[in-house]
């Protein structure tokens, strides 16, 4: 299995937050304009980055691709703060790259790429861990925000009563949400 996750970390993120925004940086031949920053964006998200893909290997028995998921619902390390901080390492790597160069077009590939990772997060993960970790899953979206603090936390008025909507499937799903399913592998 540690091959099969090491194969998927190369060709998944290795392919949307390296090869293509480096083809495009050099293919436009651009100077480099922000190296220390830009450096250090691309070296703070690949850390988080292989830091989650631990965390899906060992705590999750499972890897990144969504052909081997995690068999087990992972909620530590990074993911005690953020329900996806994996695609949250891409971002901010795609993020160093746009700095790097300076270049609209990366900034604009990691907006693109980053619309992308919402709509699979909430048609497609978000209802999978829901269906596949039941009440654990619910538990754990009621604890931690989609990101960090943005699109996952409900809002809290003046006395810290819970107001607005939530985006957790757990809130949104009603009482047949919690049933909890088992994984069969």
């Amino acid at each position: 299995m540690l091959l099969r996750a090491l194969f998927v970390f190369v060709c998944l993120p290795g392919i949307i937050a390296y090869a293509l925004p480096l083809a495009l940086g050099f293919r436009a031949a651009a100077p480099v304009q922000h190296m220390i920053a830009g450096c250090l964006l691309v070296a703070a998200g690949t850390l988080l980055l292989l830091i989650c893909v631990r965390e899906f290997y060992v705590s999750g028995r499972g890897t990144l691709a969504p052909w081997s998921p995690p068999r087990r619902l992972v909620m530590s390390g990074p993911y005690r703060y953020s329900r996806n901080p994996m695609y949250l390492g891409v971002i901010v790597i795609l993020a160093g790259w746009a700095t790097l160069w300076a270049s609209r077009e990366l900034a604009v590939y990691a907006l693109a790429v980053l619309i992308g990772f919402m709509l699979r997060i909430q048609l497609h993960e978000e209802p999978w861990a829901a269906r596949t970790f039941g009440a654990a899953w619910h538990s754990y979206c009621a604890r931690v925000p989609r990101w960090l603090g943005i699109g996952g936390l409900k809002s809290k008025d003046w006395a810290g009563q819970s107001v607005g909507r939530s985006t957790c499937p757990a809130d949104m799903a009603g009482p047949a949400a919690s049933q909890s399913v088992s994984v069969r592998r």
